[in-house]
């Protein structure tokens, strides 16, 4: 099985069902047929990132059971939505380190480091919500300003806020002033990619 967290794990697997997946880096989505025989790359957070012919495509966690699987993070994301969904709205303000850690969670397909160890997180307040708990708004970029995988980080980073407690609202805004660089690695990134 693929290694959580960015890890390596070069395994070969066949499909063991159609399942849907999306394209890297042009965001397309795309269906995967049952019996192909696919790559696993790595295991990013609750998606893994599978080579196929030589493209790259990333799968949800939720679809491990194609890969042959049983994904134990999605269904404790799944279960840990459920408690959310059952607090009430107004449960308080959101905890800035459940913040952050949601944040973490969330990676680049391409890339084996999350979006706030990469750099892609450029501003990140939690104010108060009208109804009480938290609106949480995010300014974030792109390795690159043409990457087709800008809606899916968009979508993966406000599903992942919502789920923490507190947090209400999120707004998150794809900005590219200032560019990215790889200056905005941060120095255990480097260290994990090679680049020290």
């Amino acid at each position: 099985m693929a290694a959580e967290g960015g890890e390596m794990n070069d395994s070969c697997v066949t499909l063991q069902r159609d399942c849907e997946a999306i394209e890297v880096p042009s965001g397309t989505l795309v269906n995967l047929s049952c019996g192909l025989e696919v790559r696993i790359l790595q295991r990013l957070g609750d998606h893994f990132t599978v080579n196929v012919g030589g493209n790259l495509y990333r799968i949800d966690g939720e679809d491990s059971d194609a890969l042959g699987l049983i994904d134990t993070a999605a269904k404790s994301d799944a279960a840990d939505a459920g408690t959310a969904a059952t607090e009430e709205a107004d449960c308080g303000p959101a905890d800035a380190t459940a913040v952050r850690d949601a944040l973490a969670s969330c990676y680049d397909p391409e890339i084996p480091v999350d979006i706030v160890e990469l750099g892609l997180v450029y501003r990140c307040d939690i104010l108060p919500d009208a109804n009480g708990g938290s609106r949480v708004e995010v300014d974030m970029t792109l390795t690159a300003p043409g990457c087709g995988m800008g809606a899916v980080l968009v979508t993966d980073v406000r599903r992942k806020l919502l789920r923490v407690p507190g947090v209400n609202s999120v707004e998150v805004r794809l900005v590219y002033d200032p560019p990215w660089d790889a200056r905005r690695i941060s120095e255990a990134a480097r260290l994990k990619l090679g680049l020290l």
